[in-house]
C-alpha cells in the first residue's frame, strides 16, 4: 500500500469514527424470500409481517416506452432485493430536499417508477387482499408514504399492495404527434390504447396481483380495490373500466368520488398543444422530440404538469364511471364510500352509494368527524382532506400528521376505524352488512340514509340524508 493510500484510507476511517454518533449504518435485513413469475424477491421481516418495498409491476416507462401502455417487466436472475423503496413517479417537488410537497414527496424522483410496496402476514395463506392507490391530485405522491403503512392491516391477517401510477403529463397526455406515430407504426401499435396512462398502470398492476399475489399468501379472488382524493378517482374510474373486469372483488373510495365526465380526447389534444406552446414547443413537433424533453421540465411547467384528466377511448374507456352508475352498468361490488366533514365531497359521496347500492351489491357509506385535540385550534369545521388516512391505516406513529402529538382518544379510534376497513376487506361474498370496532354493525346505505359517522367515541350509525356537503362557505 502506498503512503498516500494509507493516509487516505486512515482519514475514511477517522471521518466514520467520528460520524458515529451522527449516522449509523442501516440495521441487518431478516430476510423474508418469495418466488414469483419474473424471479426470486428477498424482503424483509419487520414487526411481525413481511415487508417487500420496490417490487416491479410493469417495465420502466421510459425512452420509446414514455406514453405507452405498460409492458411486462422482463424476468431477473438471481435474487433480486426487494428492501429499499424506488424513487417515486416524477412531480414537482420543494428545492430544499427536506420539506415535502402537498403530496408528502420530497427528493429524487423517476420516470421509472411502475413500483409496489407489500406488508403481507407471515405464515399467509388465502388471505384478502387490499390495493392502495395514492392521492396527489394526479400529479403528486406516492405509494410508500408513512400514513398508507400496511402493517395494521398484515397484522390482522389482511395483505396490503401500494401502488405508485404515473403521474402529472407522463400519465393523462394525449397528442396528435403521438398519434401520428402510433399510426405510423402499423396496426397493433396503433391499437394500444393512447392517454389514461394512469389507469392502465392500475390494471398493469392489478393483473400483476392476480399473476403473483398468491407468493405473499393473498387471495386473488378476493382483492379490495382502495384509494384516497386521486387515488379514490382511481378506483372511481376502475368500476366501469373493461379492462379492469374481474381483477377486483370489493371497492373503497375516500374523498375521491369523482363523477364527472371523461374529457374529449380532441378537447385534451388541443390542450396539450397549447400548454406545449408555453415551454416553447411547437404544434409541428414530432413524438420523438416530445420523449427528448426531460420529465423534470414537465413537472415544472404549471400549464402540463397536472396533466389532462381521462379522456375517453372508444377501445379502452367508452363510458365514464357516472354514465356507467346511471344505467346500472357499473361493475356490481361492494363499495364503502365516504369523506370527511371538515371537506366538501359529502354529496357526491352520498350520490355514489345511493348509485352503486340500488340493486346487487351493497354500498356503505360513511363521514370521518373526529378532530384530534391537538387539531382543534385549526379544524374548527372538522376534520379535513386527508385526516382520516392514519386512521384508516392505524398509521398514526407513521404519519406525519400525527405521532407523539397524538392522544390515547387517537389512538383508540385508529383501532377501530382500521378494523372496520379491515372487516370491510374480509367481508364475506353475499354479505349486505359486517360487524367492526368492538360489535359496530355496519349497515349498508338505504332508504333511511345509514351513514356510519367516525366521531371521537367510535363508529355510530345515522341518517346521512340531510348532513350537508361540507363546511358553509364561510367556515
Amino acid at each position: 500500500m502506498s503512503r498516500y493510500a494509507g493516509i487516505t484510507l486512515g482519514v475514511i476511517s477517522f471521518a466514520m469514527a467520528a460520524g458515529a454518533g451522527l449516522a449509523q449504518m442501516p440495521p441487518t435485513i431478516d430476510p423474508a424470500v418469495v418466488q414469483i413469475a419474473n424471479g426470486t424477491l428477498s424482503g424483509s421481516r419487520e414487526n411481525g409481517v413481511l415487508v417487500f418495498r420496490g417490487v416491479p409491476y410493469a417495465a420502466a416507462p421510459v425512452g420509446e416506452l414514455r406514453w405507452r401502455a405498460p409492458q411486462p417487466v422482463a424476468n431477473w436472475t438471481g435474487v433480486r432485493a426487494a428492501s429499499a423503496h424506488e424513487a417515486p413517479c416524477v412531480q414537482p417537488v420543494d428545492i430544499d430536499s427536506t420539506t415535502a410537497n402537498f403530496g408528502g414527496v420530497n427528493g429524487a424522483q423517476s420516470e421509472d417508477c411502475l413500483y409496489l410496496t407489500i406488508h403481507a402476514p407471515q405464515a399467509g395463506k388465502g388471505a384478502p387482499v387490499m390495493v392502495w392507490f395514492h392521492g396527489g391530485a394526479f400529479f403528486l405522491g406516492a405509494g410508500h408514504l408513512g400514513s398508507y403503512d400496511g402493517t395494521a392491516n398484515a397484522r390482522q391477517g389482511v395483505v396490503t399492495v401500494s401502488v405508485n401510477y404515473r403521474l402529472g403529463a407522463m400519465a393523462n397526455f394525449v397528442h396528435p404527434a403521438l398519434e401520428a406515430e402510433a399510426k405510423a407504426a402499423g396496426a397493433a401499435r396503433a391499437s394500444e390504447p393512447r392517454g389514461n396512462y394512469a389507469l392502465q398502470d392500475s390494471v398493469a398492476a392489478l393483473q400483476w396481483i392476480r399473476a403473483n399475489i398468491a407468493a405473499f399468501g393473498g387471495d386473488a379472488s378476493n382483492v379490495t380495490i382502495a384509494g384516497q382524493s386521486a387515488g379514490g378517482g382511481i378506483v372511481t374510474n376502475l368500476l366501469s373500466l373493461p379492462s379492469a373486469k374481474g381483477l377486483f372483488a370489493k371497492a373503497i373510495v375516500q374523498s375521491g368520488s369523482l363523477l364527472m365526465p371523461d374529457r374529449d380526447p380532441a378537447s385534451a389534444k388541443d390542450l396539450a398543444v397549447k400548454a406545449m406552446a408555453t415551454i416553447g414547443v411547437s404544434e409541428t413537433a414530432k413524438a420523438k422530440d416530445l420523449r427528448a424533453i426531460s420529465a423534470q421540465t414537465f413537472a415544472a411547467s404549471t400549464a402540463l404538469r397536472s396533466g389532462f384528466f381521462f379522456t375517453s377511448d372508444e377501445g379502452y374507456k367508452p363510458r365514464s364511471t357516472i354514465a356507467a352508475l346511471k344505467d346500472g352498468t357499473e361493475f356490481d361490488v361492494p363499495l364503502l364510500v365516504g369523506s370527511n366533514k371538515g371537506e366538501r365531497g359529502f354529496a357526491a359521496a352520498r350520490t355514489f352509494a345511493s348509485l352503486a347500492g340500488d340493486s346487487g351489491a351493497p354500498a356503505f357509506l360513511y363521514r370521518f368527524d373526529h378532530v384530534p385535540a391537538f387539531r382543534a385550534s385549526e379544524w374548527k369545521s372538522g376534520p379535513i382532506h386527508s385526516a382520516e388516512l392514519m386512521f384508516t391505516f392505524d398509521s398514526i406513529d407513521l404519519s406525519s400528521w400525527g405521532g407523539a402529538k397524538a392522544d390515547a382518544a387517537d389512538r383508540a379510534l385508529a383501532k377501530q376505524m382500521n378494523g372496520c376497513w379491515v372487516a370491510f376487506a374480509r367481508m364475506a361474498k353475499g354479505a349486505r352488512t359486517f360487524d367492526c370496532a368492538n360489535g359496530f354493525a355496519w349497515k349498508p346505505f338505504g332508504k333511511e340514509g345509514e351513514t356510519a359517522v367516525f366521531g371521537s367515541t367510535g363508529p355510530a350509525m345515522k341518517s346521512g340524508l340531510a348532513m350537508p356537503d361540507g363546511p358553509a362557505a364561510a367556515e
